[in-house]
């Protein structure tokens, strides 16, 4: 069977999305798809398919786990384990395409589905997790898992899956799985709620300038793309840049006006800073009290402990170890290179008004830029013709066809739901 790929800001587990069904016979998701490799019908889907389509997955996968909860068969493998794995196939079906184009074709509708979705969401998977005629069911199964006889995958889905409760809280007393399941509720929201004003906060940034001396440094194109965002923004005539990195980039590493610099570095790292509505301060303090007090309920000491349990570094101080490697000739490099650079700020030959600065974040980029055309005579800009996105997406199918002899054939039968999106079938 060929798979699918959809490059430039699509997902291959969109891919072989079939099955499922919804409320109303026009929603998309209610039918199967019969495009090529079952990809999504993105020419018909709208934003408000959505919704009902994931409502009526959650029902349906509710309804397929009551079964399984239900069965009066003695607990097994198939009956169990890979009953759960193949329930809910509406559910993902519809989950993995919101969650694609939320995260690449937002707006605010859809903001507001994923924020009155998170918190049914989270209670949903609550309550698989912390059912105990469930448990009880892939408890019995796990604990003869060696006598089954499963293969290396059905191993692992067997162990992923008895982790995946237990991580849960499936093993708490009932007070304390009420108390995670509030957690949990609340987590899902406010994480969406940070997320979205990190957004909201990039996006309404603009800084609009009206001096052509003031573009002095940039490269032509970095120019160009200002006029057009200052056009589509409402600034006819102007420039304006945003803290979108082809445009934040760009102007950090080649404008010479430092105050300029300064507000777009401060710009971006001072998002959800700003004590209005979109400030994020109390929100990360509020997400990270509750990770604490789910991690505690769980028997970890920290959230990070309880992170790290499920993966290869198991516990914090193995992490520092780690990056204590790193970090202390990383540092000592940073502060040569710093040096390097202040020298530069400091000699004569710099063309920078009111010259004789100590070195700040927003410098950085800048004069790494001028010691690269002094000592190397390299230039960024003079690569970019080298990788302009067709050379790169050209030679990275050529390596991998002469690696794997794979081969790439462009498709323009398959939906897409933006006209910068290409579909090619390996």
């Amino acid at each position: 069977m060929r798979n699918l790929i959809l490059v430039v800001g699509m997902i291959s587990l969109l891919a072989g999305c079939n099955g499922g069904g919804g409320t109303e016979a026009e929603n998309p998701f209610s039918v199967e798809w019969e495009t090529p490799f079952g990809a999504p019908p993105f020419d018909i889907i709208e934003t408000a398919h959505f919704e009902p389509a994931i409502l009526e997955g959650m029902q349906r996968h509710k309804d397929e786990i009551a079964a399984i909860i239900k069965n009066p068969d003695a607990p097994t493998f198939a009956n169990t384990i890979e009953a759960m794995d193949s329930a809910g196939a509406l559910m993902r079906k519809s989950r993995y395409v919101f969650g694609a184009m939320n995260g690449t074709m937002t707006n605010d509708e859809m903001q507001a589905i994923a924020k009155r979705l998170a918190p049914l969401t989270s209670k949903h998977f609550d309550e698989i997790l912390l059912d105990d005629d469930l448990f009880t069911r892939v408890k019995a199964v796990y604990d003869q898992r060696d006598a089954l006889g499963l293969d290396t995958e059905q191993q692992m889905l067997l162990k992923e899956t008895h982790k995946d409760f237990v991580r849960g809280g499936a093993e708490l007393g009932p007070a304390e799985k009420e108390q995670l399941k509030a957690i949990n509720e609340r987590l899902s929201v406010l994480t969406v709620e940070f997320g979205e004003h990190v957004l909201k906060e990039t996006n309404r940034f603009e800084m609009i300038l009206d001096d052509e001396a003031e573009l002095a440094g940039l490269p032509d194109g970095v120019i160009q793309a200002a006029a057009e965002t200052a056009t589509e923004r409402g600034h006819d005539g102007k420039w304006a840049f945003t803290l979108h990195k082809p445009s934040l980039i760009p102007f950090l590493q080649y404008s010479p006006r430092r105050d300029l610099r300064e507000t777009m570095f401060k710009g971006y790292i001072e998002r959800g800073n700003h004590g209005d509505e979109l400030d994020n301060n109390a929100t990360l303090a509020r997400i990270a009290s509750l990770r604490v007090r789910r991690a505690n309920l769980l028997g970890f000491p920290t959230h990070a402990h309880y992170v790290l349990d499920d993966n290869m570094a198991k516990e914090p101080e193995k992490v520092y170890e780690l990056l204590g490697q790193i970090w202390t000739p990383a540092l000592a490099r940073a502060k040569e290179e710093a040096r390097e650079l202040q020298a530069m700020i400091d000699s004569e030959t710099v063309d920078q008004p009111g010259g004789g600065f100590q070195l700040e974040p927003w410098d950085w980029w800048y004069f790494a830029e001028k010691v690269k055309a002094d000592r190397y005579q390299l230039d960024e800009s003079m690569l970019r013709p080298y990788f302009e996105l067709e050379n790169v997406r050209a030679g990275l199918f050529e390596t991998v066809n002469r690696l794997f002899g794979l081969s790439f054939t462009e498709r323009h039968d398959i939906p897409v739901y933006h006209s910068d999106v290409k579909v090619y079938e390996v």
